[in-house]
């Protein structure tokens, strides 16, 4: 099977729902996935369920630092860190062979926020296995997830809870 190139991105809600509806969609083939997440370090619904299904490893930072703007330049490069170590242990895993799908939740932001290397962001990119499905996910996608996307789909904010100031929900925003 040809792999391709998914890229959920937009203001709007769902992009990370939409990516782990995927995720489930290709374990339940039988393929394996691996759902590498960036910026995001608390309990959320869907990272809690895929951790629970065998052909599913979770990569994530073992910490929320909360937003990037909000950090001192120390958590910056903590998170940082975590970041590139996340890529290189993905990186590890693609190069094995073990892996069917590559989710990349929040690589836009991360890598719009200089929070990764950016380099090897390229390089796994450049060179996933040709059978293997990459997804990406986050808001204002630079040129290099716009020009490998096969699939673009931008989910636009009309009108969100947020604006009335009621605050996320555990079970629908996380």
């Amino acid at each position: 099977m040809q792999g391709l190139v998914h890229l959920y991105c937009g203001n709007g809600k769902g992009k990370t729902t939409a990516a782990a509806g995927l995720a489930l969609r290709a374990v339940g083939a039988g393929m394996r996935v691996v759902f590498v997440q960036f910026l995001k370090g608390s309990e959320t619904g869907e990272i809690e369920v895929l951790k629970k299904l065998d052909n599913v490893t979770v990569i994530r930072n073992y910490k929320d630092l909360g937003f990037v703007s909000n950090m001192t330049p120390e958590e910056v490069e903590e998170v940082r860190k975590m970041h590139n170590k996340s890529i290189d242990e993905a990186t590890e895993i693609v190069s094995a062979g073990k892996c069917d799908m590559l989710v990349l939740d929040e690589v836009c932001a991360a890598y719009n926020l200089d929070v990764l290397d950016k380099e090897k962001i390229k390089k796994l990119i450049e060179g996933r296995p040709d059978n293997m499905e990459l997804v990406f996910t986050g808001r204002a996608p630079d040129k290099i997830f716009m020009d490998s996307a096969d699939y673009i789909t931008e989910m636009k904010q009309v009108r969100h809870p947020f604006e009335k100031n009621i605050k996320a929900r555990k079970g629908i925003e996380y």
